[in-house]
C-alpha cells in the first residue's frame, strides 16, 4: 500500500479495510481507523489513521483515539478526545484532515460521552452530550457551523479523481467509477443535493474479477492472483452434493467463483467449460437419531419423540427401518424428508435398545440411541452397622424404593471428604482407620431424580457385641424395614439399660435385616474408660445383662397380645470383644497359648517324678474346698452393678477375638 515505508508496516491490516471500503465507496471513501504500527496490535497504542480515497492511501491524524463525527458529507470533520478527563475543547477539519483547527464549545469543562448531529448528512449542526460530574444531569450543548460558511459550493469548487486499486486498476469490482470531491481551496456548503459520483462504467471480466472455489486453493508459494486453483486434498470435484436426487443433472466446479457483487461481464470466464454429471443413488451418511428435549431418561408411560436426521445420500429410494426396543418395529419411507417424528410410549422401566437402518440399493448406514426409562426414587434408606471396630471391614448398604437395578448410580461420601466413590451397586465396603465419630453420605441418582441420606457411625478400638435372639411372635409383626428395626432396637436398649442400671449411652441394638429377627447389642466403653488391657470377664456389665437376659427379664409387650422375649442368641457362649488390632494380635495369642500348654504338660510330667506329690494333691484338695465354700448370690448381683465398680482393676489379662470370627 503506496502510504509511505511506516504505513507499509501494517499492509495486510490496511488490504483488509480496503476490501471493505471499495464495496461501499464513494459512501466510505472518507474513513477513520484506530490501531498501531508494528507487528501486531498494542493496547496502550490507539492512533487513529484516516483515508480519503476508498483505502488506498492511509495517513495519521491523532495519536489517542477520538470521538469522530461527520458533517456536511464529510466538508467538516469534528474530532473529540476520547478520555476520562472533562473537556471543552474540540477539533475540526474541513480539507479532510489536512489541518486541523480548534474550537471551545463550552466554557465549563464537560466530561464527554458521545457527539450527535441532526438527521441528514448535510447538516452543519452537531450537539456535544455529557455530564459536568458523575452526579449531575445530562449536559447538551449545541454547536453550528453554519455562519463559518458563506456560501453554497458551485461546480467550479470540486473536481473529479478515480479510483484504482494498489496496482492502478480502474477496474474494481467489475465497474470502473469516477467521483467528486470539494477542493480544498473552495470554501462552501455543499449542502442536500450534492453526490459524490460522476461516471460508472462496466469493466470486462479478468482473472482478478475471479477467486478459488470452496475445496480449491492457490498453488504455492506465491498465491498471487495469477496463479492457478487446485483442489485440495481432501476434496473431489466431482462428487455430487449433498442434496443431488437420483436423475437430476449437477455441475462440478471448474475451482473458481466469481467475486460477490461483482458486476464484470464478458472477457475472461474462468468458469465455463463446466462438466454435467448425472445424479447417482447415494448410499445413505451422517444418519443421527436423537430425542427431543435431548433428555434420554423419561418415566414410565411418559410420552417420547424420536427424530432422524440424514446428512447425506438419498432419501426418496430409501428405506428406514425402526427398531424401538420393545417389540415395536417399523419400515418407513421417506422419513428424513418428511420430518415426521416418531412418538411412543414405554410402560415398563429398563434400558431400550433404539435403532433405526437407512438401507438402499448403494449402501447403509445406521443409528443407535439408548433409552433408560426410571421410576422416579421415592425413598433411600442408608443402613450401616453404627458401631465398629478400627480398620474392620463395614458394609454400607443403600436401599431404595423403587429398585431400579443397573439404572442407579450412588455416590458415598465417608467424612470430610469431597470427593465421592462412585458405584453402581448399592453397597460399598470400607474400613475406618480412626477411631471417633464419621459421617456417612449417600446419594442415589436415577435418571432426573436424586436422594440423599445420612448416618453416624461410631469407631472405637474395643467394645463388646451380644448376640440377641427373640420369640418367633416378632417374625409376624416384621416388615423388614429400615424405621422398624431402629424402634425395636431402641426399646431393647431401653430396657437394658433400666434392668442393669447401665448407662444408655454405652448401649446400643442393632437390629439385622431378614428372618428370623436377630439382634447384636453393643456394649461400648465408657468415655472415661482409661485405655489398658482388659479380659472379657473383666467387664462386670458383660455378667450383669447375661443375667438379666437369662432370666428372662427383658422382654416387651406386642400388639396381638403377645410378649416378646429377648435372650442370648447362644447362652453357653461368651461374649465377643471387638479390638482394632489385626490378625498378627490373634497369633500371637494363640502362640503364646501353645507354650502355656506345653510348659505346663512338661511340667506335670516333671512333678509325677518327684517325691512328696501326694502331700501336695492332698493340700490342693484342702485349698480346693476352702475356695468353694458358698456365696450369695443376690448379693454378689448387687455389688457388680454398682456405678464405675464393673471392672476388676486386679485383672490384667486380656483375650482378643479377631473381627473376622464375628
Amino acid at each position: 500500500m503506496s502510504v509511505d515505508n511506516k504505513i507499509n508496516k501494517i499492509k495486510p491490516l490496511i488490504d483488509y479495510f480496503q476490501s471493505l471500503l471499495l464495496i461501499g465507496c464513494p459512501l466510505l471513501s472518507l474513513s477513520f481507523v484506530t490501531g498501531n504500527l508494528g507487528s501486531q496490535l498494542v493496547e496502550y497504542k490507539e492512533e487513529m489513521y484516516i483515508t480519503s480515497d476508498c483505502g488506498k492511501t492511509w495517513r495519521q491524524v491523532f495519536e489517542e483515539e477520538h470521538h469522530i463525527l461527520y458533517l456536511d458529507h464529510g466538508g467538516v470533520i469534528v474530532a473529540i478526545k476520547d478520555t476520562s478527563i472533562p473537556l471543552k475543547i474540540l477539533k475540526f477539519s474541513i480539507d479532510e484532515g489536512q489541518t486541523w483547527s480548534t474550537h471551545n464549545f463550552t466554557s465549563t469543562s464537560v466530561f464527554v460521552d458521545g457527539l450527535l448531529s441532526e438527521p441528514g448528512d448535510e447538516t452543519l449542526v452537531m450537539t456535544v452530550f455529557g455530564h459536568i460530574s458523575y452526579r449531575s444531569d445530562w449536559e447538551l450543548v449545541k454547536v453550528d457551523f453554519r455562519p463559518s460558511f458563506p456560501r453554497e459550493c458551485t461546480d467550479d469548487d470540486y473536481e473529479s479523481w478515480e479510483l484504482t486499486n494498489l496496482q492502478g486498476d480502474r477496474c474494481i469490482m467489475g465497474q470502473q467509477r469516477s467521483f467528486r470531491k470539494r477542493k480544498i481551496s473552495s470554501w462552501c456548503i455543499k449542502g442536500r443535493s450534492f453526490t459524490s459520483a460522476l461516471t460508472s462504467k462496466v469493466c470486462e471480466c479478468a482473472n482478478s474479477d475471479f477467486l478459488c472455489d470452496y475445496g480449491f486453493e492457490r498453488s504455492a508459494p506465491l498465491k498471487s492472483q495469477s496463479s492457478k486453483c487446485f483442489a485440495d486434498f481432501w476434496f473431489n470435484p466431482e462428487a455430487p452434493p449433498e442434496d443431488c436426487v437420483l436423475g437430476q443433472a449437477y455441475t462440478s466446479s471448474s475451482g473458481y467463483r466469481k467475486v460477490v457483487s461483482n458486476v464484470c461481464e464478458g472477457g475472461v470466464d474462468l468458469q465455463q467449460n463446466l462438466a454435467q454429471h448425472l445424479c447417482p443413488l447415494i448410499a445413505p451418511k451422517g444418519l443421527q437419531i436423537s430425542i427431543r428435549g435431548e433428555s434420554l431418561a423419561v418415566k414410565p408411560g411418559e410420552d417420547i419423540t424420536f427424530i432422524v436426521r440424514q446428512e447425506q445420500g438419498d432419501t426418496l429410494n430409501t428405506k428406514y427401518q425402526v427398531d424401538l426396543g420393545d417389540g415395536f418395529k417399523a419400515i418407513y419411507v421417506n422419513l428424513t424428508m418428511t420430518g415426521e417424528p416418531i412418538r411412543h410410549r414405554y410402560e415398563n422401566p429398563g434400558i431400550y435398545r433404539v435403532s433405526v437402518k437407512a438401507e438402499n440399493v448403494a449402501g447403509h448406514d445406521e443409528s443407535v440411541v439408548f433409552v433408560q426409562v426410571n421410576s422416579p426414587l421415592q425413598a433411600l434408606n442408608l443402613e450401616v452397622v453404627p458401631v465398629i471396630g478400627r480398620n474392620q471391614e463395614v458394609n454400607l448398604t443403600a436401599i431404595i424404593l423403587p429398585k431400579n437395578p443397573n439404572l442407579t448410580v450412588f455416590y458415598w461420601w465417608i467424612g470430610n471428604n469431597l470427593q465421592p466413590l462412585l458405584t453402581l451397586d448399592s453397597f460399598l465396603v470400607t474400613k475406618f482407620a480412626v477411631t471417633g465419630d464419621v459421617r456417612v453420605t449417600v446419594q442415589a441418582s436415577c435418571g432426573n431424580s436424586m436422594l440423599q441420606d445420612s448416618k453416624v457411625v461410631h469407631v472405637f478400638d474395643h467394645f463388646h457385641v451380644l448376640p440377641l435372639k427373640f420369640t418367633k411372635h416378632l417374625d409376624m409383626y416384621n416388615p423388614n424395614i429400615p424405621e422398624w428395626r431402629e424402634d425395636i432396637g431402641r426399646v431393647v436398649t431401653r430396657l437394658v439399660a433400666k434392668e442393669t442400671n447401665i448407662p444408655e449411652e454405652t448401649l446400643m441394638t442393632v437390629v439385622k435385616p431378614g428372618l428370623p429377627t436377630t439382634a447384636d447389642l453393643h456394649v461400648l466403653l465408657p468415655a472415661n474408660q482409661p485405655k489398658r488391657k482388659r479380659s472379657v470377664t473383666s467387664d462386670k456389665r458383660i455378667a450383669a445383662i447375661k443375667q438379666a437376659l437369662n432370666a428372662h427379664n427383658i422382654s416387651f409387650f406386642l400388639r396381638g397380645g403377645y410378649w416378646v422375649l429377648v435372650t442370648l442368641a447362644d447362652s453357653d457362649s461368651d461374649s465377643q470383644r471387638i479390638g482394632g488390632g489385626s490378625g498378627y494380635w490373634a497369633i500371637v495369642v494363640l502362640f503364646v497359648i501353645c507354650l502355656v500348654a506345653v510348659g505346663a504338660f512338661i511340667l506335670y510330667k516333671f512333678k509325677r517324678k518327684l517325691p512328696g506329690r501326694n502331700v501336695y494333691a492332698q493340700m490342693h484338695n484342702e485349698k480346693e474346698q476352702e475356695m468353694t465354700s458358698p456365696v450369695n448370690h443376690s448379693e454378689d448381683t448387687q455389688n457388680i452393678i454398682q456405678g464405675e465398680e464393673f471392672i476388676d482393676d486386679d485383672l490384667d489379662s486380656q483375650t482378643s477375638v479377631h473381627p473376622g470370627s464375628l
